[in-house]
């Protein structure tokens, strides 16, 4: 007797918890990638993220999946985006958007402190 088992990334489900989408620090290097860019091929998402293609072809079925990431295929060519409709891809394009903000203004900070406390 066999048993067919759903395989989980090629089956979509319901929204995962916030954590599980951010659960990995590959999940968040490719959301980040593809909130800054519209549009990606898998060989450049690889490039910029410096992961493996297989992990990066995982992280992406996994947020097809869910609803959060589309492909366009263009012969073999696999086109990548975040879908800008969805209201959870505003919530992590904000979240991504603040957070590269934070990172801009407190390094902002910092260097401008550590002048300050150069100078007599």
């Amino acid at each position: 007797m066999t048993l067919d088992m759903p395989n989980v990334l090629t089956q979509s489900y319901p929204f995962p918890p916030i954590e599980e989408v951010l659960s990995s620090k590959g999940k968040i290097k490719i959301l980040k990638i593809l909130t800054q860019c519209e549009e990606l091929n898998i060989s450049e998402i690889v490039r910029r993220s410096q992961l493996n293609h297989a992990a990066v072809t995982q992280h992406l079925n996994y947020f097809k999946n869910v609803g959060i990431v589309q492909e366009k295929a263009f012969g073999r060519i696999k086109i990548y985006r975040l879908i800008p409709e969805d209201a959870k891809v505003k919530v992590i394009r904000d979240l991504m958007r603040s957070w590269e903000h934070s990172e801009l203004e407190s390094s902002s900070i910092r260097s401008n402190s550590s002048f300050m406390s150069i100078t007599p």
